[in-house]
């Protein structure tokens, strides 16, 4: 039964190298040449075919903004954080800088448009909320990690207030969401995918490909406008509607 679960857990990942090398010839070759509705289309079809190769199903409550400029606003649990919100509805993320250097899946992001941010520089961050308002003022739709770092899903760590400036500055409404993976078979909160403490990103996405099946669920709560609050009072009132979420999903 062990080696049946190993070679199951190797033939997932390499078929899920295998998906992401696509995804950056896709980016790189064709991408380009799409309309912006078909772009958003390939990219949620890609980012659920990824889950199906892990075996991770999809629940989604709730409904997206219909259109940009919109700030999404999420807890942060896993590496796969990215690719469940992408197959949920599309949009242009802003992520730590150390994620550029993960294999595929760094140079799939920046392909994909990322926004990497250095956390430890303040003057980096001021770049990147400018690059954020930009972003917002042009229609789009943007998703953030305001944690700063990932959790163990169990409870929403305090925000990091400075990238809630752009939705500020751009006058952008804001979308509180939670997600969080559970056991398929007892709907239990699973903690396998998670990337937390000493854990290797390595570790981590084997513990997920040994994972007989989960299903990542996602909780989105209403667009909500600024209402002429500060980034502060922006960022505490969004955590509390995050935490909110999270305990109903």
């Amino acid at each position: 039964m062990r080696m049946r679960q190993q070679l199951l857990a190797s033939w997932r990942l390499m078929r899920l190298g295998g998906h992401l090398m696509g995804g950056l010839a896709t980016l790189r070759w064709r991408f380009p040449g799409w309309s912006a509705t078909r772009q958003q289309e390939e990219t949620q079809a890609w980012a659920l075919a990824a889950l199906g190769l892990l075996a991770i199903d999809l629940k989604v409550s709730g409904a997206p903004p219909a259109t940009g400029p919109a700030l999404r606003v999420s807890n942060h649990v896993s590496w796969l954080d990215i690719l469940v919100l992408q197959a949920t509805s599309p949009s242009r993320f802003v992520a730590k800088a150390e994620v550029r250097q993960w294999p595929l899946m760094g140079r799939l992001a920046a392909k994909a448009g990322t926004l990497f941010i250095s956390r430890e520089s303040p003057r980096d961050a001021l770049r990147v909320v400018h690059q954020m308002a930009e972003h917002l003022q042009a229609g789009e739709v943007l998703t953030i990690f305001p944690e700063g770092t990932t959790s163990n899903g169990q409870q929403v760590l305090p925000f990091h207030a400075n990238l809630f400036q752009a939705a500020v500055s751009a006058k952008a409404p804001v979308q509180a969401l939670a997600l969080q993976f559970v056991e398929r078979a007892s709907g239990q909160v699973s903690l396998a995918p998670i990337y937390i403490d000493e854990d290797t990103l390595l570790q981590s996405m084997w513990r997920t490909v040994r994972h007989p099946g989960l299903r990542a669920e996602v909780r989105l709560g209403p667009v909500q406008p600024p209402l002429g609050r500060d980034r502060r009072a922006l960022s505490q009132d969004t955590r509390a509607a995050v935490d909110n979420l999270r305990c109903l999903v």
